[in-house]
C-alpha cells in the first residue's frame, strides 16, 4: 500500500494530503470529457429509471385507439414526468441519508439498467399493439395491418429529450438568476428572489407570449377559414331560414357553421317521403360572430330573426348554444326535424371562431355568455306570448354547448320550470349542474350510466337502451345527457393526474377496454391524447352521439304519433349505417 502524499505547516510537522480523486461514474453514468460525446446530455440513473417505467406506462391501453404518433407524444411526455419524478425521488433520499451510492454500485446499476430497460419497451410495445388491436375491436373497426414501433420509439426519445431540455434550461436561467442576486444580496434573499424571478418569467413567456401569440394565430387562421362555404352549403332561397334574401342576418355574415346549419338539411320534400304526410320548411334561425359586437346584441338579432321567420308559430321550438365554431351536429337538427315532419324552429348563435378543443380550453367563458343570453332571449320573448300559442321550448347542446346551455339555469328545478325538456351530448367533465348531478346518483351506479332519483327527471344514456332504465315512471319535462363510456371529452379532468376515477371503478362500459387501468400521471396524458380524434372513431363510440339523437328527441319530446318502428327507420338514416 503507498502512503499518501505529505506537506510540511510551519511548524515542521506534515499533513496528509489526500490523492486526487480519479473521475467518478457518479449517478450520470460515465463523464465523458472528451470526443463528440461531451455534447450530449447526461442524464441520471434514478431520473432514467422513473423515465423508463412511466415512458413504457404509456403504452397501456386508453378510451380510444392511438396512432404512432400520438403515442410516441404521451409516451415522451410522460417519460419526461417520469424522469423528474425519479431525479426528485433521489434528491430527496439523498439529503435525508446524507449518503452516495459507491461507483461500483453505481456503475452496476447502469448496466442492469441498460439490459433491462429496452427489454422492458420490447414487450410493453407487444403488449401496446395487442391492446390497441383490442380496442379497435371495441370500436367496430379493423385493426391496422402494421404497428410503427420504431417511429413510436423516436418519437418519444425526441420528445423526451425537448421536454427535458426545456426543464433543464430553466433550472440553468434560475441558478444564473440566483447567483446574480448573490453579488448584492445575502444568499438567504437570493435564492428565494432568483426562484421567483424565474417562475415569473417563465409565466410571463407562457402566457403572455406564447400562450397569447399562439392564441392570436389560430384566431386568424380559423377567422379566415370561417369565411369559406362548405360543398353541399347553398344560400338558402325560403324565407324560413337565416341568410335568405328575406332575412335580417346576411348570408356572408353566417360563417362558415352558420352557412352550413341554414343551407343544408332536409326538404320539404325528404320530410314527407319519409312521414307520408305534406311537410313544411323547418325554421332555422342563426346569427355568426360578423352581424354582432356582444352576446346580447347577437341574441336580441337573434329573436328578431327567429320572429320574423315565424318561429315562435311552430309546434317546437329549441334553443341551440353551439359548439366553439358555432357548429351544430347536422344529426341533432335533422332528427328533430325528421320526427316532427318540419314543424320545428331552431335558433344558434356563434361565440367563437375556434374549434372546440381549443375554445374548450380559453372560450369557456364565451360559451356561458352565449348560452345565457340566448337563452334569457329567446324565453323572454316566449314567455309573453299566451300560453296556448306558445310552441313547446326546449335546449340542445352539444360538447362545449352542453356548457353553455347549462349556464342559463341555476339548477335542475329552473330547467324543469322553464323548458318542456333537454337534450345534452358529451358534456365536458368541468359542467357544474352535470358534475353535481351525477355526484347524487344511488349508490351502485357507475358514473358513465348513473341512476338520479329512480330516473323520474334526468336519465342518462351511453346506449339507446339506457333511456328505459330505470323501468319507473319518466315525469315531464325530461332532461337527457348523452354520454360514451368512451367519451374523453366527457371524462378528461386535470384530476386524472393524481386520482384514480370513478367511471373505472367497477362495471366499465361496453367499450371501454377492461386492461384500462388508471395510473398517475399517465392516463391524465393519455385521455389528453384521446380528445384529439375524439371523433374519428365509429358513431357511439368517443365523442359520436348522432343516432342516439333520434332516440333522445324521441324520449324528451315524445312527437305525436311517433312509434319504436319509427325511430328503427330513423336511425340508419341519421347515423349513417
Amino acid at each position: 500500500m503507498s502512503a499518501e502524499p505529505t506537506t510540511p505547516t510551519r511548524g515542521g510537522a506534515s499533513v496528509a494530503v489526500p490523492a486526487p480523486r480519479p473521475p467518478a461514474e457518479d449517478v450520470q453514468g460515465p463523464r465523458r470529457r472528451r470526443g463528440r460525446g461531451r455534447w450530449l446530455p447526461r442524464y441520471t440513473w434514478s431520473g432514467a429509471l422513473g423515465a423508463v417505467v412511466l415512458g413504457c406506462a404509456s403504452l397501456t391501453p386508453s378510451l380510444l385507439p392511438r396512432g404512432w404518433v400520438l403515442q410516441g407524444l404521451v409516451a415522451g411526455v410522460t417519460a419526461a414526468i417520469g424522469y423528474g419524478i425519479g431525479v426528485t425521488v433521489a434528491w430527496f433520499v439523498a439529503e435525508a441519508t446524507e449518503r452516495r451510492l459507491p461507483p461500483g454500485f453505481r456503475r452496476r446499476a447502469w448496466q442492469v439498467l441498460a439490459v433491462v430497460g429496452p427489454l422492458a419497451a420490447l414487450v410493453m410495445l407487444w403488449l401496446g399493439w395487442e391492446w390497441q388491436r383490442d380496442l379497435y375491436r371495441l370500436m367496430g373497426m379493423d385493426p391496422p395491418a402494421s404497428y410503427w414501433a420504431l417511429g413510436i420509439v423516436s418519437l418519444a426519445v425526441l420528445t423526451f429529450a425537448l421536454v427535458v431540455g426545456t426543464g433543464r434550461g430553466v433550472r440553468r436561467l434560475g441558478r444564473w438568476l440566483i447567483r446574480l442576486f448573490g453579488r448584492l444580496l445575502p444568499g438567504r434573499i437570493a435564492r428565494p428572489l432568483g426562484v421567483l424571478a424565474v417562475s415569473a418569467l417563465v409565466v410571463v413567456l407562457l402566457n403572455g407570449v406564447l400562450f397569447q401569440g399562439l392564441m392570436n394565430a389560430l384566431n386568424q387562421a380559423f377567422s379566415v377559414r370561417d369565411g369559406g362555404t362548405e360543398e353541399g352549403a347553398v344560400r338558402p332561397a325560403a324565407p324560413e331560414r337565416s341568410g335568405s334574401p328575406a332575412s335580417l342576418v346576411a348570408w356572408e355574415d353566417l360563417g362558415l357553421q352558420g352557412r352550413n346549419f341554414v343551407g343544408m338539411g332536409p326538404t320539404p320534400a325528404e320530410l314527407s317521403e319519409f312521414s307520408g304526410r305534406p311537410a313544411v320548411t323547418p325554421v332555422r334561425a342563426y346569427v355568426g360572430l360578423e352581424s354582432s359586437d356582444d352576446a346580447g346584441e347577437g341574441a336580441a338579432l337573434a329573436v328578431r330573426e327567429l320572429e320574423r321567420a315565424g318561429g315562435f308559430d311552430r309546434s317546437v321550438l329549441v334553443v341551440v348554444t353551439t359548439t366553439g365554431t358555432g357548429w351544430v351536429d347536422p344529426a341533432a337538427s335533422d332528427s328533430l326535424e325528421y320526427q316532427f315532419n318540419g314543424d320545428t324552429a331552431m335558433v344558434a348563435m356563434q361565440y367563437s371562431y375556434l374549434p372546440s378543443w381549443v375554445s374548450f380550453l380559453v372560450d369557456q367563458a364565451k360559451a356561458r355568455d352565449a348560452g345565457r343570453a340566448l337563452f334569457d332571449a329567446v324565453y323572454g320573448a316566449w314567455a309573453e306570448l299566451p300560453p296556448e300559442d306558445r310552441p313547446e321550448l326546449y335546449v340542445f347542446g352539444e360538447s362545449l354547448g352542453t356548457f353553455g346551455g347549462e349556464s342559463a339555469f341555476s339548477g335542475l328545478a329552473d330547467i324543469t320550470n322553464r323548458t318542456d325538456g333537454v337534450l345534452w351530448a358529451g358534456p365536458p367533465n368541468f359542467n357544474e349542474l352535470w358534475r353535481s348531478i351525477v355526484d347524487d346518483r344511488e349508490a351502485g351506479t357507475p358514473e358513465w350510466r348513473p341512476i338520479v332519483d329512480d330516473g323520474r327527471t334526468v336519465r342518462f344514456a351511453d346506449e339507446a337502451a339506457d333511456l328505459d332504465r330505470p323501468p319507473g315512471p319518466w315525469e315531464e319535462p325530461r332532461l337527457v345527457y348523452l354520454q360514451n363510456a368512451s367519451d374523453p371529452i366527457v371524462w378528461w379532468s386535470p384530476e386524472l393526474m393524481l386520482d384514480e376515477p370513478d367511471w373505472l371503478r367497477g362495471e366499465r362500459g361496453p367499450d371501454v377496454s377492461p386492461d384500462m387501468v388508471w395510473l398517475p400521471f399517465v392516463t391524465f396524458w393519455q385521455v389528453t391524447a384521446d380528445m384529439a380524434f375524439s371523433t374519428g372513431v365509429p358513431d357511439g363510440h368517443g365523442h359520436s352521439y348522432r343516432a342516439d339523437y333520434v332516440d333522445g328527441w324521441a324520449e324528451v319530446a315524445q312527437p305525436p304519433g311517433w312509434t319504436d318502428a319509427d325511430t328503427a327507420r330513423l336511425r340508419p338514416m341519421i347515423g349513417g349505417d
